[in-house]
């Protein structure tokens, strides 16, 4: 079985990629799933009706889904390919400490329309880390610190979601290259601890690849930590915002996975988990 749970569309700002054709090339793709995940970033991104207020990049207003279009469509597309692709619905939120009270907001006005929720940390103090604006002025020990930190605080305070997606993201992002893996291990294995207690899991995403990582994301070493530590729920995917990232690398790293002692990978439907088997010879 091959499930990509980390695709994004047209919903998110920095993607054209219609759902329909996302569909369509799944199903060509032979993928079973795909859940799609876009992008919701309270602090440095408005909702729509408060579009006046969205920075405007390169002509375009940078917002968060459209809740209202998005949610239905999906719903569309799930009737429209039901007994061929099974599509689910998420959503990818990049919370920090001071925005959990918007994501608490969203979450209770569209929980019933949830399959699964990515929690990501995308930015700390509506700082970003894909511009550098987080990292400078920082030592590479200040700015992986504080996003451990950030990590660790928003996932044991907002309880909204289903698994950490690319853990380790920082590193995408570290213009002094990867810090060791060490240097962070006590809050790593602490937020990791919470995720497993409180029956939730963590995000292999495969676009490590494309990014030119040496390493996994999450990175070996924290994979064989959340092992050890009891941890058996991962989902796999993309990360897809175009056609030639959706269902890159499943296969390979469904391999890799089980190489490390996983027994499987998992699928949601309405946030629960469903536990799926290695299925290749």
């Amino acid at each position: 079985m091959l499930a990509d749970y980390h695709v994004h569309s047209m919903f998110s700002d920095d993607s054209w990629y219609a759902p329909e054709k996302v569909a369509n090339d799944a199903w060509k793709q032979n993928l079973d799933e795909i859940c799609f995940t876009d992008h919701v970033d309270y602090g440095i991104k408005p909702d729509w009706e408060d579009a006046l207020s969205a920075k405007v990049t390169d002509g375009q207003r940078l917002l968060n889904v459209d809740y209202e279009a998005y949610f239905p469509r999906i719903a569309e597309l799930r009737e429209q390919w039901k007994g061929r692709l099974a599509i689910k619905a998420g959503l990818e939120f990049g919370v920090q400490v001071h925005t959990i009270p918007q994501f608490n907001a969203l979450w209770d006005k569209y929980a019933n329309e949830f399959d699964f929720a990515l929690l990501s940390i995308h930015q700390v103090g509506d700082l970003e880390f894909w511009t550098g604006e987080f990292q400078e002025g920082r030592s590479q020990e200040e700015y992986n610190r504080a996003y451990y930190q950030e990590l660790y605080d928003v996932a044991t305070r907002f309880d909204h979601w289903s698994v950490l997606a690319h853990l380790d993201l920082i590193k995408r992002y570290d213009p002094a290259g990867v810090q060791a893996f060490p240097a962070n291990r006590d809050l790593v294995a602490a937020t990791l601890e919470h995720v497993i207690a409180q029956g939730k899991g963590i995000e292999l995403n495969t676009s490590s690849v494309r990014y030119g990582l040496a390493d996994s994301q999450p990175a070996r070493e924290i994979l064989e930590l959340y092992r050890d530590l009891g941890g058996s729920i991962v989902t796999l995917g993309s990360d897809s915002h175009e056609p030639a990232h959706l269902g890159a690398y499943l296969r390979h790293y469904q391999h890799y996975l089980a190489s490390l002692g996983f027994e499987g990978f998992c699928t949601y439907d309405r946030m629960e988990p469903t536990f799926h088997r290695w299925d290749f010879a």
